[in-house]
């Protein structure tokens, strides 16, 4: 056995938030990413209505699925795991929707959706995220401070434009951004500025900060490696999300092609995979 790379596109950024009104179904949107040679989906698994439609839809593919949830409290997780017990996932991927001002106050939220996930054999994965309990990048490392295990799932987009880092990102910052990745167990993709939470990867000008992103997520893939089974898998999300997170133009709509920018990354990612051995 290997270890193995699966990219994954989220379902939001499959919104088109265009002028024109037009969204595509559900089906469409499957259909898309299937085609495209993506492994899986990011998708929200809060009730069961819908997550029962999406895996109907799924079936006849071979689309895996990560799980997103949005908990204020250790109850709050319950129902995506029995969601994710009937419908299996890679993982969930859990933002906590709550901030709180001191590191004490967060632990008792983390052991006990911790302890509900071990009882469940299933998967959680923390998300760096801002307006939720890893919003700052310090707040963050002191939560692992404390909990040096914490299982994280890295968008290391957040932590960049909310700390406003300089450029070129000195050693002081890259360090800081290290210890995340020593806690990552998945990875959700955008590349961001100081500025922009999401930039074009297509714009030349980018290109800085693109291969500022690809240095981090290649140093990430190193570090799983060297911690992972030899059978693990990891998934990286393409996550290029719709407006607000697009810029957009003075008609209202993404300056760039977000689907043609996913494709991209994908192809950009496992690139990057296949050149990565364990640290």
């Amino acid at each position: 056995m290997t270890q193995k790379l699966n990219v994954f596109q989220s379902l939001w950024a499959m919104e088109r938030r265009h002028t024109d009104g037009f969204e595509r179904s559900l089906d469409e949107n499957i259909a898309m990413i299937a085609q495209a040679g993506f492994d899986g989906i990011s998708a929200h698994y809060t009730n069961f209505k819908d997550v029962g439609i999406l895996n109907q839809t799924i079936e006849g593919t071979t689309l895996k699925i990560e799980g997103v949830c949005f908990p204020k409290t250790v109850e709050d997780l319950i129902l995506p795991l029995e969601l994710a017990a009937e419908y299996p996932v890679s993982h969930i991927n859990l933002q906590p929707d709550i901030r709180l001002r001191r590191v004490e106050d967060c632990l008792p939220l983390l052991d006990g959706w911790r302890r509900l996930a071990d009882d469940a054999g299933i998967p959680v994965f923390i998300e760096t995220h801002r307006d939720r309990m890893t919003t700052d990048l310090f707040f963050t490392l002191d939560l692992l401070d404390q909990r040096p295990d914490l299982p994280l799932l890295a968008d290391l987009s957040h932590f960049l434009v909310g700390r406003e880092f300089s450029f070129p990102v000195d050693e002081e910052n890259h360090a800081l951004i290290r210890r995340i990745l020593q806690n990552a167990r998945s990875f959700h993709g955008r590349v961001a500025s100081r500025e922009q939470v999401q930039i074009e990867l297509s714009f030349p000008h980018h290109r800085p900060w693109v291969d500022l992103f690809l240095g981090w997520w290649e140093e990430g893939f190193r570090i799983w490696r060297s911690h992972a089974e030899d059978d693990a898998e990891l998934v990286f999300t393409c996550e290029l999300g719709p407006k607000p997170y697009a810029i957009t133009g003075s008609d209202g709509n993404d300056l760039g092609d977000r689907w043609s920018e996913a494709l991209q990354l994908k192809d950009m990612i496992r690139k990057l995979w296949a050149n990565t051995a364990p640290l």
